[in-house]
């Protein structure tokens, strides 16, 4: 298995994986329950969970707690 460094999502071969770096980008997110940001990578394990890592918080799921902040630090909905 080859897994991003960015977001921790896996993929079966080296190729896909290289493709899949093509269009990663660290991404910072808000916690809205208790105000930290931090990097995607630090939220997730897998790429599809997510849960804010401040051990003091229970925030979780994109959307629900976590949101994306753009480079300006202005959230983005889905």
């Amino acid at each position: 298995m080859h897994t991003c460094r960015i977001c921790n999502q896996t993929f079966s071969t080296k190729l896909r994986l290289e493709l899949h770096r093509d269009t990663c980008v660290e991404e910072t997110l808000l916690c809205q329950q208790c105000g930290d940001q931090f990097s995607e990578a630090a939220a997730t394990r897998d790429g599809w969970h997510y849960q804010c890592p401040n051990d003091d918080c229970d925030g979780e799921g994109l959307t629900e707690d976590l949101y994306r902040l753009d480079a300006t630090g202005v959230e983005q909905g889905q």
